[in-house]
């Protein structure tokens, strides 16, 4: 694999950021692990951070980087602060970078494949949220997406009597704006894929059940199979930690639809 962090300038933000980016690299004599690649330009996952993280969190605190070797899959991590990937009310447009600017940003950095059947999303947390989010406003764009104990029903958590997010939080991405019905709101935005199943992306949900975020996933669950839309779901043992994440990420990899990628020795260069 090659593990790089990419520093850029973004015009929609209209400053410089930051995104870590593995890629797929065939290899055979490293100890321990071998690296895989596929035919053509290699598919991509784009995997969103959590509130307090960053793009550099899901190579520190986990063992993603060694589960994607074998896979041939490049990897996307993109920093967006704490804007719950929207464009905010008060501060920046999250959204537009991240749908928009991001992929295309991508494409002409590196060579990943832009075909949907390659294409797929995840995140934890706030990252969950927005990988729904995504994949339900641009069903086109993905194959599959995952939540991983994600906020995956925002109005609800914005109303929380007891663990609401952040008001400061709230002021700057939402401000006085209603949530409830709207792009930002995973549950109504489940009636756009409610059609043919070659039209919606594979859906993946996982939350640990002593999660604090244990009900909105619940919900969100309930409200997609009161619309008969598929989805693969696993409540179990777990809480809001890097131990369920670390787990969980490994079972996500292992269930997208991903091309079969060569392991075998890479041939030789020129002599």
């Amino acid at each position: 694999m090659a593990l790089m962090r990419v520093d850029f300038y973004s015009e929609v933000l209209a400053l410089s950021t930051s995104m870590t980016v593995i890629l797929p690299q065939r290899t055979s004599s490293q100890i321990g692990m071998a690296g895989g690649t596929t035919g053509g330009d290699p598919p991509v996952l784009y995997l969103l951070h959590g509130l307090t993280d960053d793009d550099t969190i899901w190579v520190r605190r986990t063992s993603v980087e060694r589960y994607v070797a074998p896979l041939g899959l490049a990897v996307v991590m993109p920093q967006v602060g704490r804007s719950f990937y929207a464009d905010e009310a008060h501060g920046n447009r999250y959204w537009t970078f991240l749908s928009e600017e991001l992929p295309e940003l991508c494409r002409s950095f590196f060579r990943i494949s832009d075909r949907r059947e390659d294409t797929f999303v995840a995140g934890l947390s706030m990252g969950g949220y927005g990988a729904v989010k995504w994949a339900l406003r641009q069903p086109g764009r993905f194959a599959a997406a995952a939540s991983l104990s994600g906020a995956l029903d925002i109005t609800h958590r914005l109303e929380h009597p007891t663990d609401p997010l952040d008001e400061a939080v709230r002021r700057t991405v939402f401000g006085e704006r209603p949530v409830a019905g709207t792009d930002e709101d995973t549950l109504a935005l489940l009636d756009r894929v409610s059609g043919e199943p070659a039209d919606r992306p594979a859906l993946y949900v996982a939350c640990g059940t002593e999660d604090f975020l244990y009900e909105d996933n619940v919900r969100f669950v309930a409200a997609a199979r009161e619309r008969g839309v598929p989805l693969t779901v696993d409540f179990s043992p777990g809480d809001h930690d890097w131990a369920y994440w670390d787990a969980k990420i490994a079972d996500v990899l292992a269930w997208l639809p991903l091309p079969r990628a060569t392991t075998d020795p890479a041939p030789p260069g020129p002599a």
